[in-house]
């Protein structure tokens, strides 16, 4: 029986495909507030704005390709039962070939309802007001606002609780949710740290292996480690 390999990645395992970090060093969304364009307030008071943010990310998205790093996750299928948790909104994981994934904070080609939440469709295109669900409400993006309950969280403790072998990738051991996932693994279960400036206390953690590179050729070191 294979080992359970939980990966846990974000924006930095991304970032190598071209896609932009649209958080800028001082904090706003490509020179918006934060809650301007990532929060139901925000949705509320000027939906047009919101929905060019998010359309112009989609754009994005579909002008990139997955990189080594996530072929790298796809490869370690072979040995093992490999489980991605991300932060990130984009399909790359899914274009690279894994098979497992969990989007904690939504996806950026699904579309749901404003009105019924269970109403969620793949949606490629941009959106745009009068873009309505089958009960006549306005689409949004299917994506976790500031404010909003992270809904597969629960789902991702689960998986977590049952790693073998953590991996975390491209996010900041103490940033939420990975932060708060790193509790739920058994004592002693080992843990891979990809990041090219880590920021992380080796004696914090039992059993844990700080891999200091970026995730293209951070993972090409995992790989070897791994087998």
């Amino acid at each position: 029986m294979k080992k359970r390999l939980v990966v846990l990645t974000g924006a930095g395992i991304s970032a190598e495909s071209g896609i932009k970090t649209f958080r800028d060093a001082d904090g706003l969304w490509e020179g918006h507030d934060i809650y301007e364009v990532a929060s139901p307030q925000g949705f509320l008071a000027n939906p047009e704005l919101v929905l060019d943010f998010y359309n112009q990310r989609r754009r994005q998205l579909l002008e990139v390709s997955p990189n080594k790093a996530h072929h790298n996750l796809v490869s370690l299928e072979n040995d093992f039962e490999v489980d991605i948790i991300t932060q990130n909104v984009d399909d790359l994981h899914e274009r690279a070939g894994n098979k497992n994934i969990i989007h904690l904070h939504g996806e950026l080609l699904k579309a749901r309802s404003t009105k019924n939440k269970h109403l969620v469709y793949n949606w490629n295109k941009d959106i745009v007001i009068g873009d309505v669900c089958e009960e006549n409400a306005q689409l949004r993006p299917h994506i976790v606002w500031f404010g909003e309950d992270v809904p597969l969280l629960e789902k991702a403790a689960e998986i977590t609780l049952q790693a073998d072998v953590l991996v975390i990738i491209g996010t900041s051991m103490q940033v939420y949710p990975a932060a708060s996932l790193v509790n739920y693994i058994q004592h002693n279960t080992p843990i891979y740290f990809i990041d090219p400036k880590p920021a992380v206390n080796k004696n914090a953690f039992n059993n844990l292996t700080i891999i200091e590179d970026i995730a293209s050729s951070g993972t090409d070191k995992l790989v070897t480690l791994l087998k």
